[in-house]
């Protein structure tokens, strides 16, 4: 594709679980990243990602915490509906953070209805594979569109010891297979892949007939997503080894807040063209002129 036409639709359509189901048909990659917020979604889209997660590793990368798990529903909501205002085209995908969803398939039904209704999203996304699969009936049911997450599940690192590759064993591969084959008979429209080899994900995309969205589980799959702040260098950390950074944001900021600083301290910001003057008269009328100072102070 050009890089006047990112991706197959154009910037006044949005992107549908049709359209990308018709992408996986037609072996046109999903372009999927995460999202926060307004100014990113516009930025995201712009660049041509035709899905975006509010993911809840905001905790991690937003809230500065150490995993998902203290992510509330009240905080997914708040962010989801900051990317709706500044998304135009993108598929709109609201991650259900954890215990928003385990404790029946009733109350899962009603928190995801909340990401529709509240927060604007096209669909939810929900991890765990055999064991939510009535949940994800019941939710699909309702007319709710899921996207299932198999594999390493972040709100499951206790259980897992940590953030770890899974199905490396014959025994764990095909328990992730299967994972990912009642995902789909259940009703999800594509499925998440992360942290399994690239031969397993292979396989499951061979055999499942909805899409499926790697995150370090190889090149095989219909499509893939990386956390924003880690495809664009937004961390002081180091990333995993399955991230590629495409920019060195957070270094670039650096550079550009110590040169501002230098520039404050030294009395050379603000120079003229950054301040306003006063007309004739203006100090004892003050009626006599106003000006439009722009953008507020955030």
């Amino acid at each position: 594709m050009s890089a006047e036409q990112p991706s197959a639709l154009g910037l006044g359509q949005r992107i549908t679980v049709q359209t990308l189901r018709a992408m996986a048909t037609r072996s046109e990659r999903i372009v999927m990243t995460t999202a926060y917020d307004a100014t990113f979604a516009r930025m995201l889209e712009e660049g041509g990602a035709d899905a975006l997660l509010v993911g809840d590793s905001l905790g991690m990368v937003v809230q500065g915490l150490d995993t998902t798990l203290p992510v509330t529903l009240d905080e997914m909501i708040y962010h989801a509906r900051a990317v709706s205002r500044g998304s135009r085209r993108a598929h709109l995908i609201g991650d259900m953070p954890f215990m928003s969803y385990q404790v029946s398939a009733e109350h899962a039904l009603r928190n995801a209805g909340r990401f529709l209704a509240e927060g604007n999203m096209h669909a939810v996304k929900l991890e765990g594979g055999i064991e939510m699969a009535e949940t994800i009936r019941r939710i699909v049911g309702a007319g709710i569109p899921v996207m299932g997450h198999v594999g390493l599940t972040p709100q499951s690192v206790h259980a897992m010891g940590g953030f770890k590759l899974q199905g490396k064993d014959q025994d764990d591969a095909e328990r992730v297979l299967q994972d990912a084959k009642a995902v789909a008979e259940a009703g999800a429209y594509a499925v998440v892949l992360e942290g399994i080899p690239a031969p397993l994900a292979a396989r499951i995309t061979k055999q499942l007939s909805i899409p499926t969205v790697g995150i370090g589980a190889g090149a095989e799959c219909d499509g893939q997503v990386l956390v924003c702040y880690d495809l664009l260098g937004l961390s002081a950390e180091r990333v995993p080894r399955f991230v590629k950074e495409y920019e060195t944001f957070y270094t670039r900021g650096v550079a550009a807040v110590r040169a501002y600083a230098e520039d404050v301290r030294a009395g050379r910001f603000p120079a003229a063209e950054h301040s306003f003057g006063m007309p004739a008269g203006a100090a004892t009328h003050p009626e006599v002129a106003s000006e439009n100072l722009g953008e507020p102070v955030h």
